[in-house]
């Protein structure tokens, strides 16, 4: 049951990104371009992102549990650090120079757009190398330690 409401969560995501135009680069860069052609209208999608997650996770929360599982599975590190911050830069950069985020850069798939297939294998190898760094960080305070 879980992989099916994963798979139909998917969709809906899929659906509202292309709807809204997150997948087009073209419309995402506008966005960026305040001195240019600027479209306020990813503004307005973003707001309602952020208002429906926040009003979703006040209700969900709420619960004893989630529905398809035991317990919730929260983030519990809130620190702000080095990493965080850089990682975060380093996205809004990659967005700003693409037009491409995460996601919108999946449903866009979908497309004949062969931009978004080396956008998606870039994104891909750059967890990989990360993942990678944090594997051989992890590594050498282990070796480091004892």
């Amino acid at each position: 049951m879980q992989i099916v409401m994963a798979l139909l969560i998917g969709l809906i995501f899929g659906t509202g990104i292309s709807i809204s135009g997150m997948g087009n680069p073209a419309k995402v860069l506008n966005f960026f371009d305040f001195a240019g052609t600027w479209d306020p209208s990813l503004a307005l999608v973003m707001a309602s992102g952020v208002i429906v997650t926040a009003i979703g996770f006040r209700l969900v929360l709420a619960r004893p549990a989630p529905a398809l599982d035991k317990a919730f599975n929260l983030p519990t590190n809130r620190a702000i650090d080095k990493r965080l911050v850089v990682g975060s830069a380093i996205f809004g950069v990659g967005w700003g120079i693409t037009g491409f985020c995460p996601g919108g850069a999946i449903p866009a798939l979908g497309s004949d757009n062969f931009e978004v297939v080396v956008f998606v294998i870039s994104m891909v190898a750059g967890m990989a190398g990360a993942m990678a760094m944090q594997l051989r960080s992890a590594r050498k305070a282990i070796v480091s330690k004892n």
